[in-house]
């Protein structure tokens, strides 16, 4: 099977935020692929639901030799394993691994869509993925990375901590 690279959104709003995401990142490793870039973690305001903390975040690059839907099936059970828990759909939540992009693959199938559906509408996606994907071109919106970062209306507070790439 060939190698295919896919971009994923962790984000983490309780608990121990960095040590979930390090988690996370070692078991991606192990059931998804090596990690060969990652962005800078990001503190960023919640989206949608307000009234909760703020999340980190970051944007890796990954490369697997799984298809979609093992990805998808492999990136539920590190979250089960991870104890996700959330009570609403932009809610509070101690991990959330989005498949942004998938090469350039456009699939939709149950709640499964690629690239995220919503990734191009929120600054705390496309900052760090443009940190690490500038030049990746969204394949529904054939626009880059840099481009999307640029004329996103997304207002929310997206901060770079310091000595936080992990």
């Amino acid at each position: 099977m060939s190698e295919s690279i896919t971009y994923l959104g962790l984000g983490s709003n309780t608990g121990t935020k960095h040590n979930m995401l390090r988690r996370a990142r070692i078991l991606i490793n192990i059931y998804i692929g090596p990690i060969r870039k990652k962005s800078t973690v990001y503190t960023t305001a919640p989206w949608g639901y307000l009234d909760q903390e703020d999340f980190i975040n970051q944007v890796i690059e990954v490369e697997t030799q799984l298809d979609v839907e093992e990805l998808h099936q492999n990136l539920l059970h590190i979250e089960r394993i991870l104890g996700k828990s959330k009570d609403s759909k932009y809610g509070p939540r101690n991990i959330d691994i989005d498949i942004l992009l998938f090469n350039q693959l456009i699939y939709k199938k149950g709640d499964l869509e690629i690239p995220h559906a919503r990734m191009h509408e929120r600054n705390f996606v496309l900052i760090p993925l443009s940190e690490i994907a500038n030049d990746v071109i969204h394949p529904v919106l054939d626009k880059t990375i840099e481009y999307l970062a640029g004329v996103c209306d997304d207002d929310g507070s997206v901060t770079p901590q310091e000595n936080e790439s992990e």
